[in-house]
């Protein structure tokens, strides 16, 4: 059984409350590198790439009206 059934397994034995307060726990333990997709992660190296070679627009030169 792999670490989250047995996790899973665990939390259904727990009341709801407890529930709760695990699912609050987990969601501050989780980056966003641990739910982005492969593409997500390519399109952020390359706007990285982009900006390290200068190609972006400042904000000030940005007509928001």
């Amino acid at each position: 059984m792999s670490t989250a059934q047995q996790i899973g397994s665990m939390l259904e034995q727990m009341p709801e409350r407890k529930q709760s307060l695990i699912l609050e726990l987990i969601k501050t333990m989780i980056s966003p590198d641990d739910y982005l997709s492969n593409d997500d992660i390519a399109d952020i190296q390359q706007a990285r790439l982009e900006y390290a070679r200068g190609e972006y627009v400042r904000e000030d030169e940005i007509n928001w009206k």
